[in-house]
């Protein structure tokens, strides 16, 4: 079983690995209901979906009819303005099959000019906020990618006081400095706020290099166990974070094995032989 601790100040004992449910994008009902059985047998009891990722939502619809009290239920918003964020919301707990999520997020919070239309006047935090007021949400996260957010989440953080962020974090990303300081200076506030932290992207490897895909991710993951289980084990060595799942079915128990049998971080020498020996890299472009 994998480990459990408090997801911020929310109450929520959630597993410190959570479901990805990107990788519900695309598959039947099926192969989704067989992800589930995954997830209970790993004790896996924190769910992460977003209006934007395909049919996810409608796919963990048929759980909730059985499993909505074993399930922290989190889903997200790319909307920018409080009218569409609303609409949003809205499609999500019908298609979700809930008359709550216990978080929304606002998705992908990372361009400067998304940020200053999504927090002012007439901005999707408004629809949000009074979301939580109604009882639609329980509470209220932010998230994003690339090499600049750990800084724009501070900068959303001084702003607003969320319950929790999302952003990538592995051992390629944390060997440039400007980008682990960054992310250490959030990981500092988030503490400070007991503000959950999730961690997206530990098993990326690098953009894809030929057409010939072999998982559903929109990146290169590592696919070896020993490497998943390095990747993984690294990134749940940093205290109180959380670890979302890869969008890829195929991985979903490679990674939550892993999980299930962390005891310690694996040496940053380790760490670095495998980086060079799989050639990750960027998945954002040269890093700023």
């Amino acid at each position: 079983m994998i480990e459990r601790r408090p997801f911020g100040r929310t109450g929520h004992l959630s597993s410190v690995t959570l479901f990805g449910g990107a990788a519900l994008a695309r598959v039947n009902q099926a192969d989704a209901d067989r992800a589930l059985e995954v997830l209970l047998r790993y004790g896996v009891n924190h769910i992460d979906t977003a209006a934007r990722y395909g049919d996810s939502e409608l796919r963990i619809g048929p759980w909730m009819a059985r499993h909505r009290r074993d399930f922290f239920l989190a889903t997200k918003t790319g909307s920018r303005t409080a009218r569409e964020g609303r609409e949003d919301l809205h499609r999500s707990l019908e298609r979700l099959r809930v008359d709550h999520v216990d978080l929304i997020q606002l998705h992908s919070l990372g361009h400067p000019d998304d940020w200053d239309q999504a927090m002012g006047p007439g901005g999707v935090l408004e629809a949000m906020i009074e979301a939580r007021q109604q009882g639609l949400t329980r509470f209220i996260g932010v998230t994003g990618h690339g090499w600049t957010i750990a800084a724009m989440h501070r900068r959303s953080l001084a702003r607003f006081d969320f319950d929790s962020v999302l952003l990538p974090y592995n051992f390629f990303m944390a060997e440039n400095e400007r980008y682990r300081q960054s992310f250490e200076a959030v990981l500092t506030v988030c503490r400070e706020r007991n503000v959950a932290v999730q961690i997206i992207k530990s098993i990326a490897r690098g953009p894809w290099a030929t057409t010939d895909r072999t998982h559903a991710t929109w990146y290169q993951p590592l696919e070896d166990q020993a490497d998943i289980d390095r990747a993984v084990h690294w990134v749940l060595g940093v205290p109180g974070v959380f670890l979302n799942t890869a969008g890829d079915l195929a991985l979903l128990p490679k990674v939550l094995d892993a999980a299930s049998r962390f005891e310690r971080r694996p040496p940053d020498d380790a760490m670095a032989t495998m980086l060079d020996a799989k050639r990750m890299t960027s998945l954002f472009g040269l890093a700023t």
